[in-house]
């Protein structure tokens, strides 16, 4: 089974800045600890990545608002169309599972759960989904600790009801950050349209 992907900008959205180049400081920091991941060890910015069969566009280092979505409940408008998963890389303060809204072009908003593991070094995923990105580092604000290693994953959320989706609203949970976003199209799903 083949998938196509359709990438969504999420940079209007950006709220938080948790990836952080060597030698810089200042408005970082992924948690209230102000950890960060090495930029050096995350794919260039603004580049597409594909993980686990899904395509992404990394975050670009020069968006005002940073590299990730911190979940305040966010609308995100989506291109038009059906889906079958809405896929996105990201990664939690720690483990935690909230519902997302799927907006529908008729009006219809039904709820779906996003599941997160945890970003905290050297943890596996909780809720069995790929690993994305795993660094061999994490900054603090005054060093950088080389025995860390924290990870970004990738979740997915299936599009249950195939009718045309407009938007995404995300949890009012500042534990989850998401760093891009694809929506994808089972194969069949394409051709039987």
């Amino acid at each position: 089974m083949r998938l196509e992907n359709t990438v969504v900008d999420l940079s209007p959205h950006y709220n938080n800045r948790g990836i952080q180049p060597p030698g810089t400081d200042g408005a970082y920091g992924f948690n209230i600890w102000r950890n960060t991941f090495p930029a050096e060890e995350l794919p260039t910015p603004g580049s597409t990545v594909e993980v686990a069969g899904a395509r992404f566009a990394f975050p670009s280092e020069d968006v005002p608002g940073g590299d990730n979505i911190r979940c305040r409940g966010q609308l995100v408008a989506l291109p038009a169309g059906r889906y079958d998963w809405i896929h996105l890389l990201g990664a939690a303060e720690r483990r935690t599972e909230d519902q997302v809204e799927l907006h529908y072009a008729d009006g219809t908003v039904l709820g779906a759960w996003l599941r997160m593991s945890d970003f905290w070094p050297q943890t596996e995923a909780y809720f069995a989904e790929p690993l994305a990105f795993r660094t061999t580092a994490m900054r603090y604000p005054r060093h950088t600790h080389r025995d860390h290693a924290p990870s970004i994953w990738r979740q997915r959320v299936p599009v249950a009801v195939p009718e045309p989706l407009v938007a995404l609203r995300l949890p009012d949970n500042p534990a989850m950050h998401v760093f891009a976003m694809s929506l994808g199209t089972d194969e069949e799903s394409r051709l039987a349209s």
